[in-house]
């Protein structure tokens, strides 16, 4: 068998003592201790594994035959199914969450039938695939014991209706507390933000406000063995109460600037069907396996590139436009499409233990193909982002570059320039061009219709 390099272990898989990830010959693959040896045999045997994995809620796995890096631990190594498309809950719209939840609660309910339940209920064990959650820690299953609290509670709560309920009744960007509590938002934080007619809201007085004043008055204090009884009917009522006040939260009907874009657009309808053409072209032309839209908004071009069969991650950073562009994905079943919720100015860093828990978005690239349409004025001109860092940002993050320029004459641009002082003398064509041909190939370039704008296809050169 060969032997496995400890520094190919993943730096997120070091919290669970069941179990841990790590890399070889470019695949992933989990180590089962022998401390997990119990559970995971019960979860193979029982019929919960197949049913999970049949119904699409857990990926499945194959047992594989290597050398583990930690032999006097092992019990088992697997390979579980290749999830490419890493995103973590600050990254997700309100319903992408919201789903992520109800799936929980669907596999927890499902665990019980076959006397197992989750022993943990982190929304970083969650996925997407083919835009759809799914279970991707095959550890997270324990037996159940009649008469035990659901061990799991706090987490959920904190992991998916704290920031739920926060979204709904607060604001939807809330969700980006994840980023600085990356255990889930704390209940007592959560109660302290929630406005005061959520007390007379039996989901959010129980779950949140009520469990937060429990947690801190039992937070000393050790509890007896006849304190935390829950007979089976308790348990499965409480997990029914969980998942009604979820299916509930329904986020206000509301548009921001960046939601209806297509519906304010500076140029002729004619001229748009020219710009999507463009761009077909060049996708057609390029055949990318994976594209990352940034600045996708609801997703137009994404599914350009998607209708194709293409792989892409639709990024924006409007909350309401990213949570438009999932349900149309849902609605219509564009499994090709990922949307994402990034500021490409401030995206998602390295964060967690040794900042190397959750990887940041630069460290999920490079990409095959980057479209960056109708995004260039404001990284330069409502970010003052110089056109050299604009250029070397975008040669980190993929191989071929399909960039829309828009020009100051361009009346978006005017917008843009109408509040503050013309500082940006260097934002020009000919200055785009020549600092971007420090970093790329210019492959093509074509004028849109009846606009200034041009559409460059661009080739990453090496370092």
């Amino acid at each position: 068998m060969p032997k496995i390099n400890t520094d190919k272990i993943v730096s997120s898989s070091f919290r669970d003592p069941s179990g841990f990830l790590f890399y070889h010959d470019g695949f992933i693959y989990r180590q089962i201790n022998n401390c997990y040896k119990e559970n995971y045999d019960n979860l193979m045997s029982s019929g919960l594994y197949e049913t999970l994995v049949n119904a699409n809620l857990l990926i499945h796995h194959e047992e594989a035959d290597l050398y583990s890096p930690f032999p006097q631990k092992s019990y088992k190594i697997i390979k579980p199914e290749q999830i490419p498309d890493i995103s973590y809950p600050y990254e997700w719209c309100f319903s992408q969450l919201k789903h992520a939840a109800l799936v929980t609660l669907e596999i927890q309910k499902k665990a019980v039938d076959f006397g197992l339940s989750l022993k943990d209920c982190s929304a970083y064990n969650i996925q997407f695939k083919k835009c759809k959650p799914v279970l991707i820690d095959t550890l997270s299953f324990e037996t159940y014991c009649e008469g035990k609290p659901w061990v799991a509670y706090r987490q959920f709560c904190q992991h998916f209706l704290a920031p739920l309920f926060l979204m709904t009744y607060r604001d939807v960007r809330l969700s980006q507390l994840f980023r600085i509590y990356i255990d889930g938002i704390p209940l007592d934080l959560a109660s302290s933000i929630l406005p005061f007619y959520s007390y007379f809201k039996l989901s959010s007085l129980f779950h949140i406000h009520l469990h937060a004043k429990s947690q801190k008055h039992f937070a000393d204090k050790v509890l007896k063995k006849r304190d935390r009884k829950m007979n089976r009917i308790a348990f499965l009522g409480l997990i029914d109460n969980l998942e009604s006040a979820v299916k509930n939260l329904k986020l206000k009907n509301h548009d921001t600037e960046w939601s209806n874009y297509y519906n304010n657009l500076n140029y002729a309808s004619d001229a748009f069907v020219h710009k999507k053409r463009i761009v077909s072209e060049l996708i057609e032309k390029e055949k990318p396996k994976i594209v990352w839209d940034i600045g996708a908004n609801v997703g137009v071009f994404s599914r350009i590139a998607g209708n194709k069969g293409i792989k892409v991650i639709s990024f924006d950073i409007d909350p309401i436009a990213v949570e438009k562009n999932y349900l149309e994905c849902i609605k219509n079943d564009e499994t090709n499409i990922l949307p994402l919720l990034i500021d490409v100015i401030n995206p998602s860093p390295g964060i967690g233990w040794e900042n190397r828990e959750r990887m940041s978005f630069i460290e999920r690239g490079p990409t095959d193909t980057v479209l960056a349409l109708a995004l260039i004025h404001h990284l330069a001109i409502s970010n003052n982002l110089p056109l050299y860092k604009i250029a070397s940002f975008f040669h980190s993050i993929c191989n071929t570059l399909i960039i829309e320029f828009v020009p100051k004459t361009d009346t978006q641009v005017q917008i843009l320039l109408s509040t503050r002082h013309d500082i940006f003398s260097e934002y020009n064509q000919h200055f785009f061009e020549v600092e971007f041909s420090n970093y790329f190939t210019i492959q093509t370039s074509t004028r849109i219709d009846k606009t200034d704008r041009v559409i460059y296809l661009m080739k990453k050169k090496n370092p």
